[in-house]
């Protein structure tokens, strides 16, 4: 049976064209996407954002003041106080608010030196969020609720963080291997507050999102270390706000044994404001999607218009099978030329993007892989979907409506701030268009205050839930079809 359908889809050339058409579609439009990103910058190519010892984008911006150990040794340091304040951006940009932002940090650090992206280990107090300890940009283990007093030692590679309320009591927050460690590294006090990210909702749908400068400042005190301390405004890059200017820099003071530090930024890895990701390349899978579903739906249809089914059923009377065999040979066709189409695109669109001196977000191996495979499956699904939903209804205009419809318009909603946020996410969940999920390539993390919203590529499945949710939308169409076929005459 599968065989005879392989022979039957490929002797139509319609549907073959429609195949070839979602393939260029991928590689094409994604080629076209890829080439009209632009990225300027005054002084010439754009810096890319520095990138972690995992190989991810990171943000690595804050105020450092340390010195250097040699060897195995520790820190510790009494947090004396804890302050900051918010500003606003015009039209209320002379307000300025006392307060710290929920991850506003300041702490102890081991960094192997002060270049952006350099392995550290951190433990810290936060705005909200008790004390922490941090390794790795991604890394994040929670501590006490309440304590002030913070302890760092080092010992060979391993970095081990304390916290304690009263500085007599010890608790261990966390350890951190931070691999090949060399002999001399930097130790010391830092201080981040990264911008204060709000989402609120639009009147014409979608969300406004803002951002507001913050900065924080900690006193330490109790520091059980001696010599001259160095400060090092890490990833300045040289901007400053009318309220740095005109207030307070970022920078630190030492008085009396307490030393006072300053200064903006984060720690952490970086989202999709730092820059494009590689799903920029697969701008085409919306075409490539409605030229399966057409295919998909016409691969059935095409027979009861013209009453071949009729012919099919008395070679093959076995209903259920036939139509699965039918299901298998158009979802493992276009699983083939939607893999093929994305490992194409992704490698192409990153050169166009870097031959025009941009970039793009940087993405492990399996990410990668993840993408390309799930571009397949996602092609794979929709194509199943589409002709078991033609199948169940034997109307091919009505099929790919309705296809259409389901599948690709609730993802166009949902990530164009057309919808509220709310309505978006469920869209995503419920829907077939949950399978786009695929395409997120930068995760949420739980220590990034973020609206991680469907509009900033964000969805709220897993790629491979979201993709499971396709699966059962065909699964349920095709078995609708298979029940139908069954009880009524071709």
């Amino acid at each position: 049976m599968i065989r005879a359908e392989l022979t039957k889809l490929r002797s139509v050339r319609a549907w073959v064209a429609g195949i070839a058409m979602a393939f260029v579609a991928i590689v094409g439009l994604g080629a076209l996407g890829a080439a009209g990103i632009q990225i300027d910058c005054p002084d010439g190519p754009c810096p890319k954002p520095p990138t972690g010892p995992g190989g991810e984008a990171v943000r690595d911006n804050f105020s450092y003041v340390h010195q250097r150990l040699d060897g195995d040794g520790e820190l510790t340091a009494h947090v004396a106080s804890f302050t900051g304040i918010i500003t606003y951006p015009p039209p209320n940009h002379d307000t300025i608010v006392d307060g710290l932002v929920p991850w506003a940090k300041a702490g102890i650090m081991v960094k192997d030196g002060t270049k952006e992206g350099a392995a550290y280990a951190a433990v810290m107090l936060t705005g909200s969020h008790g004390v922490r300890m941090q390794h790795a940009f991604t890394e994040d283990k929670a501590g006490p609720a309440q304590a002030a007093w913070l302890r760092l030692t080092r010992k060979g590679d391993t970095v081990i963080g304390y916290a304690s309320a009263d500085g007599a009591t010890w608790q261990q927050v966390g350890t951190a291997d931070l691999g090949d460690l060399p002999d001399a590294v930097q130790i010391g006090l830092f201080v981040a507050s990264p911008s204060d990210v709000t989402a609120k909702a639009n009147a014409h749908g979608g969300s406004i999102v803002q951002a507001r400068f913050t900065q924080a400042t900690a006193a330490f005190d109790r520091v059980d270390r001696t010599g001259a301390w160095t400060f090092t405004d890490v990833g300045d890059d040289g901007m400053q706000t009318d309220w740095e200017k005109n207030n307070q820099p970022a920078g630190f003071t030492q008085d009396d044994g307490r030393l006072t530090v300053s200064g903006s930024g984060d720690i952490a890895p970086a989202a999709n404001e730092a820059g494009p990701t590689l799903t920029f390349t697969l701008t085409g899978m919306i075409g490539a999607l409605i030229a399966v579903i057409i295919v998909g739906v016409l691969f059935i249809t095409g027979e009861y218009r013209r009453g071949l089914i009729r012919t099919t059923f008395a070679a093959m009377p076995a209903r259920g099978r036939l139509l699965t065999a039918k299901a298998i040979v158009i979802g493992g066709v276009t699983f083939v030329v939607g893999l093929a189409a994305a490992a194409i695109a992704l490698p192409l669109g990153r050169y166009l993007v870097e031959s025009n001196d941009g970039f793009l977000l940087p993405a492990g191996v399996g990410t990668q892989i993840r993408v390309v495979v799930g571009a397949g499956v996602l092609l794979s699904l929709a194509a199943i979907l589409a002709y078991g939903m033609g199948a169940a209804l034997r109307r091919g205009v009505l099929a790919v409506t309705a296809a259409i419809v389901l599948i690709v318009l609730p993802y166009l909603l949902a990530t164009t701030s057309i919808l509220p946020a709310g309505v978006a996410v469920w869209l995503l969940r419920l829907t077939p268009a949950a399978g786009f999920a695929f395409q997120q390539v930068l995760p949420a993390y739980h220590q990034v205050q973020l609206p991680y919203s469907p509009s900033d590529g964000y969805f709220p499945l897993a790629p491979w839930a979201g993709l499971g949710v396709v699966a059962v939308w065909a699964l349920a169409f095709l078995g609708l079809a298979v029940l139908r076929a069954r009880r009524a005459d071709a």
